[in-house]
């Protein structure tokens, strides 16, 4: 198993500030197999918390080295399962990476929210309480009371990809989307728009004030050597316009 990077960028200047560590898995008889297949086969098997604990670690590692050599205000974010939740494993993985915990965007689902929200609550506390940030993923997709955005220590929501493929000809996306993004900043809340294909959708985006972007418009999920050169590469550009 590895782990690649789709760059996350910033609306308003086009800067890469942060990637979402994404799991692959490259089997010598099966080949590429898709995560949407193979998770679920390791959460029967007992062994998805085994493999989140090392996508968590790996991506904490990671992170911290390019902080440190290329990106310093680099952010990575981390889809979380429900049965990570588990504030000792990430104060290790600060603590051996050096990674800051403002640095970590942790990505939980709307479902999760709502699922055990006694046991949800104290945990979020304590993550924010630590610095982490919190980002609800697919927004939109799942349950329709907002009533958590308020009771739960939330940082960051993404819009999912099924509603910014709509952008910027079909109305309902148009409505959903500047809606969200209205609602998150009134809230405090950053947006991010996830699966920005085509540059009238960035475009849309920025003019509404989407604070974040990602999709294939600006790159696929690339390995670790692939995506530090688009950091170096982004720096010295940076570097020839001053």
């Amino acid at each position: 198993m590895s782990l690649v990077y789709q760059p996350i960028i910033d609306s308003q200047d086009g800067r890469t500030i942060g990637a979402e560590a994404l799991l692959r898995w490259y089997n010598g008889e099966l080949g590429s197999v898709s995560p949407a297949e193979f998770v679920p086969v390791a959460e029967d098997a007992g062994l998805i918390v085994e493999i989140g604990d090392w996508v968590l670690r790996r991506a904490c590692e990671q992170v911290a080295q390019w902080r440190c050599t290329i990106a310093p205000g680099l952010i990575v974010a981390v889809n979380l399962s429900p049965r990570q939740f588990n504030e000792g494993l990430l104060e290790r993985c600060f603590t051996r990476s050096g990674l800051e915990p403002s640095a970590l965007e942790l990505e939980i689902t709307e479902g999760l929210l709502m699922s055990d929200s006694e046991t949800v609550m104290p945990m979020l506390t304590a993550l924010n309480e630590m610095g982490v940030r919190i980002s609800v993923d697919d927004f939109g997709t799942g349950y329709s009371s907002l009533s958590y955005l308020k009771r739960f220590p939330l940082h960051n929501l993404k819009i999912d990809r099924s509603f910014v493929a709509g952008l910027p000809d079909h109305r309902d996306s148009i409505a959903i989307t500047q809606a969200v993004v209205a609602m998150a900043h009134s809230l405090g809340m950053n947006v991010t728009a996830e699966g920005v294909e085509t540059t009238a959708q960035a475009d849309f985006l920025c003019a509404i004030d989407c604070d974040k972007q990602q999709g294939y418009f600006y790159s696929r999920p690339v390995g670790a050597s692939a995506y530090a050169h688009s950091l170096c590469d982004a720096q010295m550009d940076a570097a020839d316009a001053k």
